[in-house]
């Protein structure tokens, strides 16, 4: 045998290369399957351990954060801020314990203001004659409620007081703090209305108007008085800063006119434009912020 002929001893096809046997592969692969039993699985006859119960939440309490992320006033993150500085009233007392509850009934003052816990909402109607403010069931009265219906799910409340036979701007809001300020006697704002009297109001009358009234012991001041353009001089303009429309209607029935309509044409700036009798609108956020400041 020479160097160069090989072993003859070998047999051919044990290579790999040429095709011959392989080993078995033990890669992951290729390996069979092990059955094993399952930390997650329970032996025969043997049964899961029952879980505690979680104690059940009680819908009438909700995270102190939530409450004031809910009000509007800030995300529930900043919210925390707030209580750890000490800048949240409950009842009167500050609350910095994080994940406090609080009860729906609770009084909750966010950095000096009282809150609820929705998202504040402001909607201006323009309303239609036999509809009141008041809510009485034995007048047969229908109440302004009904007109703002499905309107949002928030609590919504009239800013002030309007009879049925009124008519115009009225605000709805569950901004406590704006009701309380369009309804404090004290209030800054300019309303506008618009009188239709059963007759032509005499301009010693305007004059006595514009001049200022004493009714029943107070004295009644108006920002402007005047007859309304082009037309009868029944029809008569009257910007005042109460909300209460009551006034409005003694100051010419003290004059010994009557009142045939009241028309509230601005309120706090806001006016009628684009709005027909009966229907209502969101307020802008601009508008919203006109109406705090104002």
């Amino acid at each position: 045998m020479t160097r160069h002929q090989g072993d003859n001893s070998k047999k051919k096809g044990t290579s790999a290369r040429q095709g011959g046997a392989k080993k078995p592969s033990t890669s992951r692969g290729n390996a069979p399957l092990r059955k094993t039993a399952s930390k997650f699985a329970t032996k025969p006859g043997e049964q899961k351990a029952p879980k505690a119960p979680k104690a059940p939440k009680n819908p009438d309490e909700i995270r102190l954060n939530k409450y004031i992320a809910n009000s509007g006033m800030c995300s529930r993150r900043d919210a925390d801020i707030y209580i750890q500085s000490g800048n949240v009233k409950v009842n009167g007392v500050a609350v910095t314990e994080m994940g406090y509850k609080v009860k729906l009934t609770d009084v909750v003052q966010f950095d000096g203001s009282t809150i609820t816990p929705e998202k504040k909402e402001y909607l201006l109607l323009n309303k239609p004659k036999n509809f009141s403010t008041v809510n009485d069931e034995n007048r047969g009265d229908s109440n302004v409620l009904e007109l703002v219906k499905g309107a949002t799910k928030a609590n919504l409340q009239p800013v002030g007081r309007m009879d049925k036979t009124t008519t115009g701007l009225l605000l709805f809001t569950n901004d406590t703090d704006i009701i309380t300020k369009f309804t404090s006697p004290n209030q800054r704002s300019s309303k506008l209305y618009q009188v239709t009297l059963d007759k032509n109001l005499k301009y010693d009358d305007l004059e006595k108007i514009s001049n200022g009234l004493t009714i029943d012991e107070f004295r009644v001041y108006v920002e402007e008085v005047t007859y309304i353009e082009d037309q009868p001089k029944s029809e008569i303009g009257i910007k005042m800063k109460t909300a209460n429309v009551k006034i409005v209607r003694k100051i010419f029935e003290h004059l010994k006119y009557n009142v045939i309509k009241l028309d509230r044409v601005t309120f706090a700036g806001l006016t009628k434009k684009n709005l027909p009798r009966g229907n209502w609108r969101f307020l802008t956020e601009q508008e919203v912020i006109n109406l705090k400041n104002s």
